[in-house]
């Protein structure tokens, strides 16, 4: 029977999808040995790990206190190993915790305070609970948010809010398998897509200036290929720019330089994708004159963006 037919067993499921990180999963395992709040199990889905990441887990599987399961699949991209430990999960809420990075030690307990602090009848309509990240100096990455606690969407928090920099936190089992990464798409998508297309369903999120996690910014991690200025990722990063100049196009007025900037990567990664013969992604194209006269507008800068991208390669 798969998961989704399985109710809650746990309050939260801590994913974390893994690639060659045995050196940097002691990390993540050590920060949930120290939790305060121990209503979890732990999911590890390699992506097809050549080191010893299987013997590392399965020897925490032989002496934690919570459960640690384990699953291999032939590299497909974080993305896949993502949707694939989303299924697995037997919690209601799923904790994103990268394969080099830490919890703070009080951070689940403070997420469960959180969730439980909506009222219940009022759940259905939240699909996460989002507090900081810290460095390992403790400074705040990005920015707080605009109270220490507000209710709004992603969408709303990131252009009308102007709230920017990483962000963490739970959420909702059952919305995330509703809106799965798409596996389509070769490499890198941005998170911001699934997101996004959360929001703009009407789901909310409580935002907390609270920290729940410990950024390690290592320069192999998948977070920092996405962050990438050619076209190693041009397809992922095509979408998203999609998405801004067409799909959140009624917040333009709250960020318009956002736009802009969206508008002339749309153009820039689309040459990438042409020179290299591939197709826009799933048939997506402009629509609407909004998007249509951005994307015109900022022609000769996405283009000239992509030609520096040329000489630097």
């Amino acid at each position: 029977m798969s998961a989704q037919h399985i109710s809650s067993r746990y309050l939260f499921t801590v994913l974390t999808p893994t690639y060659n990180r045995a050196h940097t999963l002691p990390r993540v395992y050590a920060s949930l040995r120290e939790q305060t709040f121990q209503d979890f199990e732990w999911i590890v889905v390699d992506d097809g790990s050549t080191d010893d990441t299987r013997q590392v887990v399965q020897a925490w599987q032989q002496e934690a206190h919570f459960p640690i399961h384990y699953f291999w699949q032939a590299n497909q991209h974080k993305k896949a190993a993502f949707n694939r430990g989303v299924q697995e999960s037997h919690g209601e809420l799923i904790v994103a915790l990268d394969s080099d990075d830490s919890l703070d030690m009080n951070a689940l307990d403070a997420m469960a305070r959180t969730w439980h602090d909506i009222p219940e009848p009022s759940r259905a309509g939240y699909v996460a609970v989002t507090g900081l990240c810290a460095r390992p100096n403790g400074s705040i990455v990005g920015d707080m948010f605009p109270q220490d606690e507000i209710d709004a969407t992603a969408v709303d928090m990131s252009f009308k809010y102007h709230v920017g920099g990483e962000k963490f936190g739970c959420m909702v089992t059952e919305v995330l398998r509703r809106f799965p990464f798409p596996e389509d798409i070769p490499g890198f998508v941005p998170e911001s897509l699934v997101w996004r297309a959360m929001a703009r369903a009407g789901y909310l999120t409580r935002f907390v200036n609270q920290v729940f996690r410990v950024y390690h910014d290592t320069g192999d991690s998948l977070s920092a290929q996405g962050r990438s200025n050619g076209a190693q990722h041009a397809e992922g990063l095509w979408l998203l720019a999609q998405d801004t100049v067409v799909e959140c196009l009624p917040w333009f007025r709250y960020r318009p330089a956002e736009f802009f900037k969206a508008a002339a990567r749309y153009t820039r990664f689309g040459m990438h994708l042409k020179r290299e013969g591939k197709t826009l992604p799933g048939g997506r194209s402009l629509k609407g004159w909004g998007a249509r006269a951005l994307v015109a507008l900022m022609w000769p800068a996405g283009a000239l963006m992509y030609w520096r991208d040329r000489r630097r390669a």
